[in-house]
């Protein structure tokens, strides 16, 4: 059922508090035609409003997942019900490099199919088709970077070499065209094929076509995360003083200490990122990122089968693969016990999903590198593990990093499959819960860096500010009750706590069940201006 705001009722928010930099403050809030008319008390409302009883809960923002796998998923609605049952009303999509535009969608469903799953409908038209497909199509706002990844691949397959001057150009084109379609920046995932191929000169010059219309470089960064974090951030710092504009890491997971440190580095150096994180220690990916080397990584490929197909030829892989996890900062010698099979097509081996590849490999009376590669050519690739780091954070520690002032909320959530990560479905509410109302964060601290910073970072509208003026996407927030309930034994259980949720000023979700209204859009980077205020522009 799609929904026009404009000719939605008007909806008295009623009995809640609205939050501000000192803390809860009782207001009641009047909507109408999309956005906010007013926030207080005995506001005039019309005869024609209908009322949603706030009874004493926080009415927030809605909260903006800054890095979302769901842009293909978003009209199944088990995903809209999870994502706004954490108070998700907005998707920035497009990440690591991979998604379905510019092209025709098919290499991303491809090689991302286990992470982001196929689009139903896109099949063509770059970023402003893609876009086309959420408007009033969903319940959530969806916006997305322009792939670099899927760009390189449109103009050089998996060809490991150097762009040349003329593949420059014809990427730095569609990027342009991506940036001018209403992409919100540049995404690139330098650990994936083809993006691990591309040098940072390269990276530069399509960031540099990013930075000239305000958009965001996006990265998740070279050479893996943790104790290596290092690494990736100097790069990261290098193309922002080459080009100019800002830069936004991916899922930024190491030790605190270390991250803290690098990020105030980067700030020194003239190139302060802002980031993202989600509250958990594990990670999330596609196997054969982890495994393979770039050579037998391709999508769409039987390279590995056929390199798996003598015994030398197994010897060989299974030597590159041992070398590649025993040298990763993240794995190391215990790789095996740290990695739990999350999705597995192949129906010969769908019931070890959930189990370690060192389990797994018990149970079937094999070794955990062999398993792996049979596992990998007998799902195509299309393989997902969740990876437990080896120094896992506590909330304390984690606490510190969210309350760096770039820090924002992304869930990194991936919803493909039978046994996710659980942090689709509860990372919203576990830093509503587990930091918010433990003391850990401010509810200040929390609304800014899950709503109010991205919607800015992102250009994402009048977004992040529940004020007169600004867009009517709100949540209704039980502060004694909101809790995450996904666990890596049952990730798919709903969070509690938010039942009522509006988008563009239209109820989607009532009583915690969906609407089955879609007033959501695909969001077009706006021109930096708010009311009251600088960055971000209207709807």
């Amino acid at each position: 059922m799609t929904a026009r705001h404009d000719l939605a009722p008007p909806v008295l928010l009623r009995g809640g508090h609205v939050i501000g930099a000192d803390g809860p403050v009782r207001a009641d809030v009047l909507v109408a035609a999309g956005s906010i008319v007013a926030v207080g008390t005995d506001l005039a409302v019309p005869a024609e409003a209908t009322t949603l009883d706030c009874g004493e809960r926080f009415v927030l923002p809605g909260l903006v997942d800054a890095h979302s796998h769901a842009g293909s998923l978003v009209f199944d609605e088990s995903v809209q019900r999870a994502l706004l049952r954490q108070g998700v009303t907005t998707i920035v999509t497009g990440q690591d490099g991979v998604g379905p535009a510019p092209g025709d969608g098919s290499y991303a469903a491809r090689y991302f199919g286990a992470i982001d799953g196929p689009h139903p409908t896109y099949r063509g038209d770059g970023i402003a088709g893609l876009l086309a497909t959420y408007d009033r199509s969903t319940p959530v706002n969806v916006a997305t970077l322009v792939p670099a990844g899927t760009v390189r691949h449109a103009v050089m397959g998996d060809d490991p070499s150097a762009a040349g001057p003329a593949q420059l150009e014809a990427m730095r084109a569609l990027v342009r065209q991506g940036l001018l379609d209403g992409a919100v920046g540049l995404a690139t995932g330098l650990d994936y094929v083809p993006g691990l191929f591309a040098d940072a000169d390269e990276i530069a010059a399509l960031a540099a076509e990013s930075a000239a219309v305000g958009g965001t470089y996006v990265t998740h960064m070279r050479g893996g995360y943790e104790a290596n974090a290092a690494v990736g951030i100097d790069e990261v710092v290098r193309i922002v003083r080459a080009v100019g504009g800002h830069a936004h890491v991916s899922h930024l997971h190491a030790p605190v200490d270390l991250a803290l440190a690098e990020l105030a580095r980067a700030e020194a150096d003239g190139a302060p990122l802002s980031f993202d994180a989600y509250p958990y220690s594990r990670g999330c990916t596609i196997l054969s990122m982890l495994l393979l080397p770039a050579a037998l990584a391709r999508p769409g490929t039987d390279d590995l089968a056929v390199a798996l197909g003598s015994d030398e030829g197994r010897a060989a892989v299974r030597a590159a693969v041992l070398e590649r996890v025993l040298g990763r900062a993240d794995l190391g010698s215990g790789w095996a016990e740290q990695i739990t099979l999350s999705h597995v097509p192949a129906p010969a081996f769908h019931a070890l999903q959930g189990r370690t590849l060192e389990q797994a490999a018990a149970v079937t009376g094999t070794d955990p590198v062999d398993l792996a590669l049979d596992v990998l050519v007998a799902s195509g690739s299309q393989v997902t593990v969740v990876m437990r780091v080896p120094h896992p954070r506590t909330p304390d520690e984690l606490a510190a990093l969210f309350r760096s002032g770039g820090h924002t909320g992304g869930s990194d959530g991936i919803f493909v499959g039978t046994h996710p990560h659980p942090r689709a479905y509860g990372t919203f509410a576990r830093y509503l819960g587990d930091y918010a109302r433990a003391g850990l964060l401010t509810w200040w601290e929390a609304q800014q860096h899950l709503s109010a910073l991205p919607a800015e970072l992102f250009r994402l509208g009048q977004r992040g500010t529940v004020g007169p003026g600004w867009t009517a996407d709100l949540v209704v927030v039980d502060p004694a009750g909101v809790r995450s309930r996904s666990t890596y034994d049952e990730p798919r259980r709903l969070a509690e706590g938010i039942d009522d949720v509006l988008v563009a000023g239209v109820p989607v979700l009532s009583d915690g069940a969906l609407t089955h209204a879609t007033p959501g859009v695909g969001l077009r980077r706006t021109a930096p201006s708010r009311p009251g205020g600088a960055h971000a522009g209207g709807r």
